[in-house]
């Protein structure tokens, strides 16, 4: 195993985390449209008791995506967590609301009332996913830092910091950038997608069912308009590029592009991935009686944001870009562990399938059985 091998396996690592945590936002997207979906006070509770049965599952991997970056890429974690505090900390706020907001909003005592905490499942729905889907557009885009390693050895700096933010914004620039908010808004009306494709899977319940089918219609449309606006944004649009002898990085014409045509095979996990995603909608679209479409949409949507990150780093690529000063950008080479921290992680990742074997085995217990009326007036409900 090569430096290289590592830097590469170790990106492919991440990448897989954030394409499933793209796929748990289902959490999220049917949290947003509870009140059509359910419609009834029944009915909503009946998708939040959905939803808090999985929203752990999505908490944990962002957690583990987090610690995955900061473990294999120091510098981007300090780069972009410490950097873009604000966007960060708004996301994990969300979050944290989403986790009070399962606990107390039928707890006795509850002096806000069920609405406030199901206000906060709702914000949590559309922040959620358009905050972390802006945070992947700027692997594409570019965010506003420098980093400056000399820091560390000037003995004349008083605050030897690698890298900082070129203005006291922290991050929440990136979101006056329009093709941020297009790619993020597309992430959100897939999560609602998929949101809906899993209630109907869980949920037995018809009247919820008839409403996701139609209800799914009106996520598609603006998804589709949005997702495919920012793929052709991306195919066409200058990318970051760095010389492996030098290390220079500079602008490449149709960098995107030119990586899914040379790593064909990306390519064409892309499309599969796309085609499983609208297979998943227009089955269920179609067919009355096809409740499945969350597993076609959701391998889907794991392939699809798989490809894109891997795009956005193999092959030479600044995977995260600056745009106030362009050799800062960071690459897998200059933004890595030592080889003997990611040698070691090497070894202890072959234990991953064995924890993903358990999370596929508690996944399916806890969706034994489908989720009806009678449950959510027991005491352990939601």
């Amino acid at each position: 195993m090569t430096y290289e091998f590592l830097q590469h396996y170790w990106c492919f690592v991440v990448a897989l985390l954030g394409a499933l945590l793209v796929f748990l936002l289902f959490v999220q997207g049917a949290n947003s449209v509870a009140r059509s979906l359910g419609y009834t006070e029944e009915g909503r509770r009946l998708v939040y008791n959905s939803t808090g049965r999985k929203w752990e599952f999505t908490f944990t991997t962002l957690v583990t995506f987090g610690g995955a970056f900061f473990a294999s890429f120091p510098l981007f974690y300090s780069t972009s967590f410490g950097g873009a505090y604000w966007l960060w900390m708004l996301i994990l706020f969300t979050f944290v609301l989403q986790a009070v907001s399962y606990e107390f909003q039928n707890k006795i005592g509850n002096f806000l009332g069920p609405k406030t905490f199901q206000f906060f499942l709702t914000l949590n729905g559309i922040l959620g996913p358009l905050l972390l889907g802006g945070a992947v557009a700027t692997f594409f885009e570019g965010s506003n830092f420098i980093v400056e390693k000399n820091n560390l050895i000037d003995a004349t700096s008083i605050t030897p910091i690698i890298s900082r933010w070129a203005n006291a914004s922290h991050g929440l620039d990136a979101l006056l950038n329009p093709w941020v908010l297009v790619f993020g808004f597309a992430v959100v009306f897939l999560a609602r997608i998929l949101g809906i494709l899993y209630v109907m899977n869980n949920v037995d319940d018809e009247d919820i069912r008839s409403r996701g089918s139609v209800r799914i219609i009106g996520a598609t449309i603006p998804f589709l308009i949005l997702f495919v606006a920012y793929l052709v944004h991306l195919l066409l649009k200058d990318g970051y590029a760095w010389n492996p002898e030098t290390g220079v990085i500079y602008m490449e014409p149709y960098k995107y592009l030119h990586n899914l045509i040379d790593m064909w095979y990306l390519l064409i996990l892309l499309l599969i991935g796309v085609a499983l995603v609208l297979y998943g909608i227009g089955k269920t679209i179609v067919s009355k009686t096809y409740i499945g479409g969350i597993w076609p949409a959701g391998i889907g949507t794991v392939l699809t944001v798989l490809a894109l990150l891997l795009c956005s780093a193999w092959n030479h690529t600044a995977y995260y870009p600056s745009t106030a000063d362009l050799q800062s950008s960071l690459t897998l080479a200059n933004s890595c562990s030592s080889e003997f921290t990611l040698r070691t992680m090497f070894y202890v990742s072959l234990l991953v399938p064995f924890v993903l074997a358990y999370i596929v085995y508690a996944w399916r217990a806890i969706d034994k059985k489908k989720l009806s009326r009678e449950e959510i007036h027991h005491d352990h409900a939601y």
